[in-house]
Order: C-alpha cells, then sequence, then structure tokens
C-alpha cells in the first residue's frame, strides 16, 4: 500500500516543521493510505512506501513518547466497516502481527535474541522452538462454527469490529461448511483467504478483454471479491483459504481440546476439514529461523500463491501467554519481509513493442528500480485503453509491479501528495532509520499524450485495432522480423504444410542466423547452410531438404492456412477454398464477397482483405509460388455435396478403431457440422472411442447422444 515521498529536503524559503507537526502530518498520510488498502482495497502506493513511512512514524514516537495519541496508526489496527455489511464483534481481538523489515538473516537473528530476552534466556540455554509460515498475501479472515456447522465469517476491521462475509466466504469451496464429529461446540478458526497467481492473470485477462476494471494484485482482488454485498460476484472469482490459527474456543473445561503448541494446532485443524500450507515448519533457534527464511526465498517466485514474507512463532502456547503482548501486536510473533515486489519510480518515456503474433504493446522506460530481486527499466502498459484508464503519462510516478516470472507491469499512477520536512532536532539514528533516495518528480506542465504508432516500428506495415477488440496488431505478418519465429513455426505446422524436422530449437538457429527472413527463404535453404548449424548432422539435413521439398505440393486450404492470417483458421481456410476455388479468385474478391462464405463474418472479411491487402504480404505469397514452387490443385469453385450435418455441433473424445481423429473431422466439417472442443447443451453428438474420458460423461450428464465409429459412418451416410 504505500508511497515514496521526499521526507528529507526541507524548502529552502521556509523553516522545517517541528516533530509534532511532522507527526500529525505522517498519521494523517498513513490513515489515508490505509483507508485505500482495508476499506477501498485499491491502494494508490506499494506497501514498501507505506512501511516506510510507518517506521518513520515510530521513530519519532520512540524519541518523543509525549506525542503518543492512543489513535496513532502505530497503536491500532487500521480498518473500518464497509457501507453495506453488518459489523461483528470479534469475541478474541484479531491482532496484526509486527513486522520486520529487515530482510536479511539479521531479521531472523534479532527476533530470536528478542524472544530468549523477554524469556531470560542466556546462552547456555536451550534453543527456543518455533513454528515457521509462508506470510500469504491475502485477506485475514476469522470463521465461526458452532455444533460443526459455519455460523459467521468476518474480516479483521480494525481488529475488535469486523464485517460480516459470510454470504461470499459460502462460495469459497475450500472452506468446510460442516466439520466432522468431535469438533468443539464453539470453534473460531483464523486463516487467509487469497487468489491464487493463475487465477488472478486469468481474471485480468478477462477484465482487460471485456474493458473491465483491473486488479493490482491477487490480495486486492480477493479482498473486493470478499467484501461484496452480492455473492454471485464472489462465486466467479476463485478464491482459496489457509487456516494458521485460532480465535474464540470452547475451553478444555467445557469438552474443547487442551492445545500445548501452535503446530499441534495447527495438525488439528487439517484433520477437521482445514487446509494448511505444506510448508509449515518447526525451527529450534535462529540458525533454522534463518534456514527457512532463505529456502521459502527460493521457493517463492516458484509458489502459485504470492507471499509477502514469512512469519515466526513461539511454538509453545503457554510461552506465547507467558511473552504477552505490547499495543496491538504479540510479542511472540513476527513477519520477516522479503524484498518488495511492488516499488514506486518514475516513468521516463513510452515507447512500443511488436510481438511475435504481431501485437503491439505500450511499454513505460522506467528510471531503474530494484523491485522483486532484480533492477526494473521496462514495464509493459499491456494496451493503449489500458494506458488511458490508468492515466500514465511521461512523469509520472507509478507502481511497478514485478512478481515471479511475470513481465513487470505498471499497475497504477501515484497521486500527488504534500512533502513532509524533517525538523532541525531530527537525529542522524533517525534518519538512517528511514532513509531512502526519494524519487518524487513533478510532471513538466504539459506532457504531450500518448498515441498508437500507424505504422509498425519493426518493418513499417499499418498497425491496425479490429472492431471490438482492445489490441492493436502488425498488420505485416509474413514480413515483419518481430513475426519472423512464429510465423515460420505456424506455416510448417502438421495441419498447415507439414515439414516435418522444422521445430522450436531449428526456427532460432534459422532466423537468429539470418538465413530465414521470410518464408521464401525456407525453400532456398541449401545443404551447407544447414549443415553448419549447431546440432544439425548432415543426415538431418537433408531429411529437412526432402520434407520442405514434400511440402510443395500441398491444397489450398493448408496453404491458406499456413499463411497465419488473423481469424482464419482450420475451417475458415477450407471454406474459402472451397467457395472460391482459386488463390487469385480469394486475392481479388472484396469484404462483401468475402461475406458471402461459410461462417464468415465482418471481422474475418476484414482482416483477410487487410491481410491481403499489405503489398509485403502479395510479394510472399507471389514467390512462395513463383519462385519457390509450391502448388496445389485449382479449379472453378467445386459444387457443394449435401450438407447432411449443416447447424450440427459434433464433439470428438476418445480413440476410434480405425479412423483417426484428423480423418474424422475432415469428413464431419465436409458434411457441413462444427467441429468443438467441448461438450455443452448446444452439443448435437458426442463421437466417443477409447479412453474417453471427461467430455463422455459430461455428455451422459447433459443427455448428449454418443455415438461409436459405427455410429458415426451411418450418420454421415444419412442412415
Amino acid at each position: 500500500m504505500p508511497k515514496n515521498l521526499d521526507l528529507f529536503a526541507a524548502p529552502e524559503a521556509e523553516p522545517a516543521p517541528g516533530p509534532a507537526a511532522e507527526i500529525d502530518a505522517l498519521r494523517a498520510q498513513l490513515r489515508i493510505w490505509a483507508h485505500e488498502y482495508y476499506v477501498n482495497d485499491a491502494p494508490s502506493v506499494p506497501d514498501a512506501e507505506y512501511d516506510r513511512l510507518y517506521r518513520r512514524l515510530e521513530a519519532l514516537e520512540a524519541k518523543h513518547p509525549d506525542l503518543v495519541t492512543p489513535d496513532s496508526p502505530t497503536q491500532r489496527v487500521i480498518g473500518a466497516v464497509m457501507a453495506g455489511l453488518a459489523p461483528v464483534q470479534h469475541v478474541v481481538p484479531m491482532l496484526s502481527i509486527r513486522t520486520e523489515t529487515d530482510t536479511e538473516a539479521s531479521g531472523a537473528q534479532a527476533f530470536d535474541a528478542r524472544i530468549r530476552r523477554e524469556l531470560g534466556l542466556d546462552t547456555g540455554d536451550a534453543p527456543v522452538e518455533y513454528v515457521a509460515e509462508p506470510k500469504f498475501d491475502g485477506l485475514a479472515m476469522s470463521l465461526r462454527y458452532e455444533n460443526g456447522r459455519l455460523v459467521q465469517a468476518a474480516t479483521r476491521g480494525d481488529g475488535s469490529i469486523g464485517e460480516d462475509v459470510t454470504h461470499n466466504i459460502r462460495t469459497i469451496r475450500r472452506i468446510p461448511q460442516v466439520l466432522p464429529a468431535g469438533v468443539p461446540p464453539v470453534l473460531e478458526v483464523r486463516g487467509e483467504v487469497y487468489m491464487r497467481r493463475a487465477d488472478f492473470e486469468a481474471l485480468n485477462e478477462r477484465q482487460r478483454a471485456e474493458g473491465g476494471k483491473t486488479f493490482v494484485n491477487p490480495r486486492n482482488a480477493a479482498a473486493g471479491a470478499v467484501r461484496q454485498l452480492d455473492s454471485s460476484i464472489t462465486a466467479q472469482r476463485p478464491l482459496s483459504f489457509f487456516a494458521y490459527g485460532l480465535g474464540d474456543i470452547t475451553p478444555a473445561a467445557q469438552g474443547g481440546p487442551a492445545f500445548g503448541t501452535h503446530y499441534g494446532m495447527l495438525q488439528h485443524l487439517k484433520t477437521w476439514g482445514f487446509p494448511v500450507a505444506e510448508q509449515v515448519s518447526l525451527a529450534h533457534g535462529a540458525d533454522e529461523l534463518v534456514a527457512f527464511h532463505a529456502r521459502m526465498g527460493a521457493a517463492r517466485d516458484s509458489l502459485p500463491y504470492d507471499i509477502d514474507g514469512v512469519v515466526y512463532k513461539v511454538n509453545s502456547l503457554a510461552l506465547q501467554r507467558e511473552l504477552g503482548f505490547v499495543t496491538r501486536e504479540p510479542r511472540w510473533a513476527v513477519a520477516h519481509k522479503y524484498p518488495a515486489q511492488e516499488m514506486v519510480t518514475r516513468v521516463e518515456a513510452i515507447d512500443v513493442q511488436v510481438g511475435r503474433t504481431g501485437k503491439i504493446t505500450p511499454v513505460a522506460r522506467l528510471a531503474p528500480v530494484f523491485v522483486g530481486g532484480v533492477t526494473v527499466t521496462n514495464a509493459t502498459l499491456h494496451n493503449l485503453f489500458e494506458l488511458r484508464r490508468k492515466r500514465v503519462r511521461v512523469g509520472d510516478e507509478v507502481i511497478v509491479r514485478r512478481a515471479g516470472d511475470v513481465i513487470p507491469e505498471v499497475v497504477g499512477v501515484v497521486p500527488p501528495v504534500a512533502v513532509v520536512a524533517v525538523g532541525a532536532e531530527a537525529s542522524d539514528a533517525l534518519l538512517d532509520a528511514a532513509a531512502q533516495p526519494p524519487v518524487q518528480q513533478a510532471r513538466s506542465p504539459y506532457v504531450k499524450n500518448f498515441h498508437m504508432p500507424r505504422q509498425c516500428p519493426v518493418c513499417g506495415s499499418d498497425v491496425l485495432r479490429e472492431k471490438g477488440q482492445v489490441n492493436h496488431r502488425c498488420t505485416g505478418g509474413l514480413f515483419c522480423a518481430a513475426q519472423r519465429k512464429e510465423a515460420v513455426l505456424h506455416f510448417a505446422h502438421r495441419r498447415a504444410m507439414d515439414i516435418e524436422g522444422l521445430g522450436d530449437k531449428l526456427v532460432d538457429q534459422l532466423v537468429e542466423a539470418d538465413l530465414v527472413r521470410t518464408l521464401p527463404d525456407l525453400y532456398r535453404l541449401t545443404l551447407e547452410e544447414l549443415s553448419g548449424l549447431d546440432r544439425m548432422a548432415e543426415k538431418s539435413a537433408q531429411n529437412l531438404l526432402a520434407a520442405l521439398e514434400k511440402s510443395k505440393s500441398t491444397t489450398l486450404a493448408r496453404f491458406l492456412f499456413a499463411l497465419g492470417i488473423r481469424q482464419v483458421g482450420e475451417a475458415t481456410a477450407k471454406d474459402l477454398a472451397k467457395h472460391f476455388g482459386t488463390l487469385d479468385a480469394i486475392i481479388a474478391a472484396s469484404e462483401e464477397q468475402l461475406l458471402e462464405v461459410n461462417d464468415v463474418g465482418p471481422i474475418v472479411a476484414h482482416s483477410i482483405r487487410t491481410f491481403l491487402d499489405q503489398p509485403h504480404n502479395r510479394e510472399v505469397l507471389g514467390q512462395l509460388r513463383e519462385e519457390c514452387g509450391i502448388h496445389w490443385p485449382e479449379g472453378a469453385p467445386a459444387e457443394k455435396p449435401p450438407q447432411l450435418l449443416a447447424g450440427k455441433t459434433v464433439v470428438l473424445t476418445g480413440t476410434l478403431p480405425t479412423m483417426g481423429r484428423d480423418q474424422a473431422k475432415d469428413l464431419l466439417e465436409a458434411a457441413g457440422a462444427k467441429v468443438a472442443g467441448s461438450v455443452s447443451k448446444k452439443t448435437s453428438y458426442v463421437v466417443a472411442g477409447a479412453d474417453a474420458g471427461s467430455k463422455l460423461a459430461k455428455a451422459e450428464e447433459l443427455g448428449v447422444p454418443v455415438l461409436d465409429e459405427d455410429g458415426l459412418l451411418a450418420l454421415l451416410a444419412g442412415r
């Protein structure tokens, strides 16, 4: 949540404010950011910035204890109940955990030293036993069960009063609604609602495609889903849950369990059906805490969910009670952070890059910033509409996010904020505790808006956006160097030109060695050139040349599909070949004439016409036919065979006794059927062979007719 302020340069013309004024300003800013984070689920600054100002406030209050007030952010859990959600009084307060922002081994060592000091242990005493857990980046949740049934789910809120979100939590499949026999009559389970990375990326991709709001990170997507009045919205977002503790529970004297350790309690939660992170471990002393922190840090990027650190807790519940609490935090636990995955930096320029499929993506060129363990200088802005929605311009301070191997992205602009100056009484120790190079810079009075280029910066072809789509694309296709590898691989596909032996690694070598610039170059390769490539023996080179020669004899439908025209798949290529009969007829066809082809609508017709109108593409087509010798049978458009299955949708699954799936698909499409990949209520037939799986089960569930190979042949024969 949090923002990068220049706290250290006092204005030359005015004296710096005293500590009381600075403390007031810090508290006011932290309350604003906390409201954005906890209440609105829409942070304007990253966590690292909030933590920095929070540490600044802590240091000032430590130096001036007379200025500490009960409502300071350092003295309470910040949060509020969202309008429309009923308040819930927590029987046992949901307090936050102290954050250790020293991301090195010394952070774990300092915690262990503090615990040993509080317990009065010296160097000769045994190591303290801890439970070490991942620190999930989600929304804290309290689940209350009475007599084994979920009766209430509540957010943390301000620690004392949270929000009733039971209606939404019931939609999360990983949270049990009913518990097994033997659980305490009253059981309040504490844990974290989160969203897996893959689910988060898919959600944002859907939102972009639909022109909707995208989410900053998985935590805010999860929080926004839970804190909804309409549970149908929550149900559409794939949420998960991990349990990590208890709140209210029937005491042992009334039939509840007598837990002795935190780890033992977690094992009980698992037997009762609650998901507990598999990485939870016991650790003895500082060395094992350090090892756990390093191990989880190394695995962080490969986890299916976000963590921003690990949590250490004294394992003995008796020792937890002895250590007690300080203001809003338990003394017996700490959250040990990792380097931030969100940071603030400045946009120095906005350029575009061309992807391998021709997609034109705006890219922010950034002032270097260390985020997610690496120095980032570029970040994606996804598309023109996303850039405009976020209102990103040159000179802005922005939040940059990098998690794992995901491409860094700009998630939002940091709003302007007043500069707080440090008073003259600030000590060197205070400055050292909070010091960080500022990046705040004002935008110049006028900054020109970014405009998507009309010509591809790589090949000069037209850049167009399809109607109803958000992405701009280069129309260069076969000519554009940025799309070269993808174009060659698609051209060689077995359902296209079927060039055996032309795979990813070989294509990489051919393109990087500048042996293949356009598709016709494939047919100009020599034995000497191929044999000189890495791991390409003479025999392999001869086999590839033979495969290229063989591919010259093909069909018009295969050739059309091989060209990689946007929106033209196998079925459309076949329909075009049948309708027009010759390539020249297709090249000469207007959009209106293309619309006469089966299943060709305005978008597809426009895409075909755009591709064929590019001079570069026309040149490649001519070279493939005239210089390379690619040919196919041509003639007048064939008479349409009886379309026995026109309007029918068929799904193929399993292995047929004598007929390959490609053959079955061709026969069905020739009869006018649409061959789909999934079963729905609109499916007309499912053709099932050996080892048919979920598609067959789905057909039986929906009552869709199921055919074997004999049934398929009878259907095609009109019987």
